[in-house]
């Protein structure tokens, strides 16, 4: 399942529909400068949208219904919104912006409480997998890891600018029985340390084995063929 899910407007018609909204897309804009004049990585539509298409294989491949795809791509789409208020605490934030928005395009709450829920959670501060959109996006999210995400000159980056450029090549796979998740990363050690890598993300690649154990599947981190975890 690749990036042509995003253009299945019957299949998966809210996702379609907010994809596609002027608002939402102004407020994913204007939170991804806030966080560019921040020093941070990427959070604009190519982090979104890799989230998006990850969150979605990872559901599909589990079995799950299109309906609760159509949610977690929809929250995919919007989880990063609390930014434009600030980094601090922005899974709340964006959750309760979410919240007003599909409010406002007359979703029911049927549909916008399980997009909430896993908004609110999916960060790394304070979030848990409470739910399969949850563990899906948590997967998603954390796995994003790729040079092109770093917003600066590489001469001037940190240890995340310098981490992320050091990544060449991302792959998140399922395998064939459905036991386990894996995270395979091709990283340039010229640019970055593996040591680095747990140093910044490891509290991330423990949510992502809780989220992987919520979807009752195994999560393994795999760093230029070494199994890591």
């Amino acid at each position: 399942m690749g990036s042509a899910i995003q253009n299945d407007k019957n299949r998966f018609p809210l996702f379609n529909r907010v994809k596609n909204d002027h608002d939402i897309n102004v407020y994913i804009e204007e939170q991804n400068k806030s966080l560019h004049a921040m020093g941070y990585t990427e959070h604009s539509f190519a982090h979104i949208g890799v989230v998006a298409d990850r969150t979605a294989y990872i559901l599909d491949t589990i079995g799950v219904d299109d309906h609760t795809i159509d949610l977690a791509l929809t929250a995919s789409w919007m989880h990063d919104l609390g930014n434009i208020i600030n980094r601090v605490d922005h899974s709340q934030s964006g959750a309760l912006m979410t919240f007003y928005l599909l409010d406002k395009m007359g979703i029911p709450a049927e549909d916008i409480a399980p997009i909430v829920r896993a908004i609110g959670n999916h960060d790394e501060g304070s979030g848990l997998p409470v739910s399969n959109i949850a563990a899906a996006l948590i997967l998603a999210d954390k796995s994003d890891v790729r040079r092109s995400r770093v917003q600066e000159d590489v001469l001037n980056y940190d240890i995340h600018d310098r981490v992320n450029y050091s990544v060449k090549k991302s792959i998140l796979k399922i395998n064939k029985d459905r036991t386990a998740i894996k995270l395979k990363l091709e990283i340039d050690t010229r640019y970055g340390e593996i040591g680095e890598y747990f140093e910044i993300f490891m509290e991330r690649m423990l949510l992502c084995r809780k989220a992987a154990g919520y979807l009752n599947l195994e999560f393994h981190l795999i760093i230029n063929e070494q199994t890591l975890m």
